[in-house]
């Protein structure tokens, strides 16, 4: 059925198709619609599930790793400080190999004070343990946090998917949503769960001699993703006919470019629609969908015979440039511009993004502050 809804109630309606019987809320912009929406429907009684109104977003993540552990589908939804005040649970919760699902509506962090978009809160939490996947449209993040609940209980890790604050959360557009997700997503069967008739130990005290080894475990789950999301990408379309390129990326007008633009998120909308209505041939787009694991295979293959790329990102690692800018550079022996722009909420303009273009052409290496009003 289609509808024209807004991103939030976009991702509202995906949690209601997957049933989770626990909800864990705590309000903050731009997350709050995601929230309020689900406890509509609970009180409407179109899902059947505990709604809990927790003190914090710490509580939030606490409640969702109680529940989860007893055997049964949780959520939870959060943006910018709420997710720095959960950062500790998130450890705990992929730590203790809970697949619990969250959506992110990325927002900046303090200080100062910001309610409005970028990357900043997720990037902040790029390593504790979760997958990461960021999506470009509200079709996307409603399909995207179908896929999430297959993906994390099959790697027994949660897995966190990110949309951009406003930009999507709050902008209407059309959606097609599954009258249901029969024969594409069954019913939660944990391995492991806590059981006062079979009592067991979670979450426990690991001594130097074995908590390497956990940490080892965590990592290779984490990797292992990177297979799973590629079957479930096909495995959607299959049933639902939609998919994003081969999960991981998605490439447009790479056919004969000799350069690249790297980015994630909404704003790859417009580099699409600027490579197109002015009939650029020579830059293509490599959208990153899953940020972590990160994609490292796939953007060498992607970047092997290019001359010069660069990565667009709305985040900033202080000390080193953009946190996607030095993953990248990790893997690509080449020229590669970081371009970090966006920041709390700067829109980034058509004439922004066609500057970016004629600045990887120049196939130079340094970073730029698109649109910065600060003297050099």
């Amino acid at each position: 059925m289609k509808k024209v809804i807004e991103g939030s109630h976009a991702v509202a309606e995906a949690v209601r198709l997957c049933a989770p019987k626990v909800i864990a809320a705590y309000p903050i912009t731009p997350q709050t619609h995601i929230v309020e929406r689900l406890s509509k429907m609970v009180a409407d009684g179109q899902l059947d599930s505990e709604f809990l109104c927790v003190e914090s977003e710490h509580s939030a993540m606490s409640a969702c790793i109680g529940a989860q552990a007893t055997g049964v589908r949780t959520y939870t939804a959060t943006a910018s400080q709420g997710l720095m005040l959960m950062h500790e649970m998130l450890h705990v919760a992929s730590g203790m190999r809970l697949p619990i699902v969250i959506n992110v509506a990325n927002r900046s962090v303090s200080s100062p004070l910001s309610i409005w978009n970028d990357w900043l809160d997720a990037m902040a939490v790029r390593n504790s343990g979760w997958v990461q996947l960021f999506v470009e449209s509200s079709q996307e993040a409603l399909d995207t946090t179908i896929q999430a609940y297959k993906i994390a209980e099959t790697i027994h890790l949660p897995v966190m998917v990110c949309i951009d604050g406003f930009y999507l959360s709050h902008t209407y557009e059309p959606v097609d949503i599954p009258d249901t997700v029969a024969g594409y997503l069954g019913d939660y069967k944990p391995k492991v769960v806590l059981d006062p008739k079979n009592p067991i130990t979670q979450g426990m005290m690991a001594g130097p001699k074995a908590f390497q080894e956990f940490k080892e475990q965590q990592h290779r789950a984490l990797l292992s993703a990177k297979d799973v999301i590629k079957n479930e990408n096909r495995e959607f379309n299959k049933k639902f006919g939609r998919i994003y390129g081969d999960g991981l990326v998605e490439t447009y007008n790479m056919e004969s470019a000799d350069y690249a633009i790297i980015s994630m998120g909404s704003v790859c909308g417009t580099i699409k629609h600027i490579l197109d209505e002015k009939k650029i041939s020579d830059i293509g787009l490599i959208r990153i969908k899953t940020y972590r694991p990160f994609p490292n295979k796939e953007i060498i293959d992607l970047t092997k015979n290019l001359k010069a790329l660069g990565v667009l990102e709305k985040d900033i690692s202080f000390g080193i440039g953009g946190a996607l800018w030095a993953d990248v550079k990790t893997f690509v022996d080449k020229p590669v511009s970081n371009f970090i722009g966006g920041l709390g909420g700067r829109d980034i303009q058509i004439e922004d993004i066609v500057k970016i273009f004629g600045t990887i052409r120049k196939e130079e290496e340094n970073i730029h502050w698109v649109g910065s009003q600060l003297k050099k």
